[in-house]
């Protein structure tokens, strides 16, 4: 009896591609479901009961999930039961045949292959029926775009398309596939008795959750690239569109209510164009302008490929009944995104996890802030907040507001009377403290940054600004908090602005001077750290810290609890200290770099390698020719040694030779040289002998 109730509650639901945007959320919502509750007999708004009446858990009544994902996919699924790593045909028809229901979702491309792949799914499915034990569904998940070159009835043209208009539907080329698909799954779906059943789903343009063909406008409007964002094309096209999740909702609505008709136009009821679409997410999210650009320049600023700018296009009122009339479909966004964006956008940034990270960089003069606060904006791509560059944006600010008297919403005559007593207190109060700006003129500059969108989108390393207990309560002083103020000791802190890690760098005093000191005459007069201002400046440091309160009680307050880190001559660029902040604060929590800087970095990379080849091959060459060098300077050396070693034997040879020469000349040479001429007189046959004979005979005579 378990068995039964098994099979009668629960139902195994196939979907492809679910690592992918759009069915990953269908198959993500549909596993949270329960078989026949989007039925009008059954109660949505109770919890499914825990236990069966043979004592079966509920777990038997969801949606069981599985489907295909792309081979290289790591992404982790929890809510499937089984993923199928691009399995082949024979793999995949078995996979299909365990199911009771199908869902291929075309909706998100035109490739041939989805299509194709598709109308196999469907067609061998269709083959296998006989063998079927119960009836099963085929839904086809496709887009509105089968729809985009419909007309409207003649008699009224300003009539909206609905589901019952889906003969006279009329593709974009793109679509032609996609549009002969539906006509092959309401062809089979039409037969009697068949133990096949299948539906058409015309998905409006997908929204919500991460976002996907609207991913560009979120964005760009998040990072703020530029001041305005931009619209391609004239934006008056009426586009239709879905939340993912109530498309998902159809979805389960026409497993549990398997409805006569089998085309089922899934749109929700607003009627926006793409222009308001576009504004209402710069409003929300980005600069709150727009600018229209013809719809190449998408293509060329690589903003949206061909294909969804296509899909951007199209212009069709379309009203869904069904979903109103038969269906139970739990809402998300019935009205749109115009009307719910600011839900869309908290659920952009919660599925791409773009959370702002706030740090907050305090320590003595020539301790390093500025430089470790910018290298962890590279890092993390945050905003580098320093008190003098902000004044100088605010000043050049209200100078080009005064300035701008031609524009009407800068004319009004009160406007620039405070803008021009702003400006006057600002340059008044840095001119009577020498160049530092009071702290009630500061502290709302200083606000107004933090408030900004970047700094609320990204977030910011705050550079040594606050410097007392005081000027922080005042900073991040959260005002709906003052009613609790009085039961409460310890002011509130206003989240959004303030830090959520704050680091505090440290070093003796010896080493702050000699930093100080080593630092050229220009770069020190610019910093203030020369030395007549230097020291007073770490006193007061010093002396600020060592009150009853400190900044740093500040933020143990708010149990935001300072991190101290000392900085050492051992750390010349600061590694240390960027390792400990990093670790401390976590990996980036932002979009990594684009497709642009990714190229940008390769090309730099590319240059430094090439560059250290060259030096590399400049030094090699530098040294070679010292080798060079220092090889012919020995060689050289060892000709002149050489030439001295051999006269010296000479003269050796001749001194040690002398005095044989002497007798030779004086005993042997003239009795040889006589013997030589009788011998060459003579001519004897054997002249040695004879000068032998000759020789000897001459010894014997002088011997006598």
């Amino acid at each position: 009896m378990g068995e039964e109730v098994e099979q009668v509650l629960s139902k195994r639901i196939f979907i492809n591609n679910v690592d992918k945007y759009s069915s990953k959320f269908i198959a993500k919502y549909l596993s949270t479901c329960v078989a026949g509750e989007s039925s009008e007999e059954a109660e949505p708004e109770e919890e499914p009961s825990s236990q069966s009446s043979e004592g079966q858990t509920a777990e038997f009544g969801t949606f069981k999930i599985v489907g295909t994902v792309s081979a290289s996919s790591k992404e982790k699924l929890s809510f499937l039961q089984h993923a199928y790593p691009s399995p082949s045909r024979g793999e995949l028809l078995g996979h299909l045949l365990q199911c009771d229901v199908v869902v291929y979702n075309i909706s998100e491309s035109t490739a041939s292959d989805q299509v194709e792949e598709a109308t196999w799914a469907l067609t061998e499915l269709h083959s296998k029926m006989g063998s079927f034990r119960s009836q099963k569904l085929f839904i086809l998940v496709s887009s509105v775009m089968t729809w985009a070159l419909t007309k409207p009835p003649k008699d009224d043209p300003d009539a909206h398309l609905t589901d019952e208009d889906y003969r006279r539907r009329r593709p974009h080329p793109s679509f032609k596939d996609h549009n002969t698909l539906e006509k092959l799954v309401l062809k089979l779906g039409r037969e009697k008795k068949s133990k096949l059943s299948g539906y058409a789903v015309a998905s409006g343009l997908q929204y919500g959750r991460g976002e996907n063909i609207f991913h560009y406008f979120f964005k760009a409007s998040w990072s703020m690239p530029l001041d305005k964002l931009p619209l391609f094309g004239p934006g008056l096209n009426q586009v239709p569109i879905i939340h993912i999740n109530d498309l998902a909702s159809v979805i389960q609505n026409t497993i549990d209510h398997k409805p006569k008709s089998h085309y089922i136009l899934a749109v929700d009821d607003s009627k926006n164009t793409l222009e308001e679409i576009v504004m209402m997410i710069s409003e929300t999210l980005g600069p709150g302008k727009i600018q229209r650009l013809p719809k190449e320049e998408a293509i060329l600023m690589r903003a949206l490929e061909p294909e969804e700018l296509e899909c951007l296009s199209v212009d069709q009122g379309m009203e869904a009944p069904l979903l109103k009339d038969l269906f139970n479909v739990r809402w998300t966004s019935e009205s749109g995104m115009v009307e719910n964006m600011e839900r869309i956008v908290s659920e952009y940034k919660h599925f791409r996890q773009l959370l702002p990270i706030r740090i907050f960089l305090t320590g003595p003069p020539a301790v390093g802030k500025s430089t470790v606060a910018q290298k962890l904006c590279d890092y993390y791509k945050l905003h580098h907040i320093k008190v003098e560059q902000l004044i100088r944006e605010k000043i050049q600010q209200l100078e080009e507001i005064l300035s701008a008297v031609d524009q009407p919403e800068n004319s009004g005559e009160d406007m620039q009377a405070v803008t021009q007593e702003q400006l006057e207190a600002i340059q008044e109060s840095l001119v009577m403290d020498q160049g530092v700006l009071a702290d009630h003129l500061m502290i709302p500059i200083l606000q107004e940054k933090l408030n900004s969108k970047p700094c609320a989108h990204q977030g910011f390393v705050l550079d040594g600004f606050p410097e007392t207990y005081e000027q922080a309560k005042m900073i991040f002083l959260d005002e709906d908090s003052d009613g609790e103020e009085g039961r409460s000791k310890i002011p509130g802190c206003n989240k959004r602005i303030t830090p959520e890690h704050v680091f505090v760098l440290d070093a003796s005093d010896t080493f702050l001077s000699e930093r100080a000191q080593s630092l050229p005459q220009g770069a020190a007069e610019e910093a203030g750290y020369t030395r007549e201002a230097f020291v007073p400046r770490l006193a007061q440091y010093r002396l600020t810290t060592s009150l009853e309160e400190t900044l740093w009680d500040y933020f143990d307050e708010q149990e935001i609890h300072p991190v101290h880190i000392e900085v050492t001559f051992d750390d010349p660029e600061s590694e240390a200290v960027l390792k400990m902040i990093t670790e401390a604060v976590g990996e980036p929590k932002n979009y990594g770099p684009s497709e642009e800087e990714l190229a940008e970095m390769a090309r730099r990379l590319a240059a430094a390698q090439l560059e250290a080849r060259a030096l590399g091959a400049v030094e090699k060459r530098r040294r070679d020719e010292v080798e060079l060098g220092e090889m012919a300077a020995k060689h050289e050396e060892w000709k002149r040694n050489r030439e001295e070693v051999k006269r010296q034997e000479r003269e050796l040879m001749e001194a040690r030779s002398l005095p044989l020469r002497n007798y030779l000349m004086k005993y042997v040479m003239p009795s040889l040289s006589q013997a030589m001429l009788d011998c060459s007189a003579q001519k004897p046959e054997d002249p040695i002998d004879y000068l032998a004979e000759h020789l000897l005979q001459n010894v014997t005579e002088d011997s006598t």
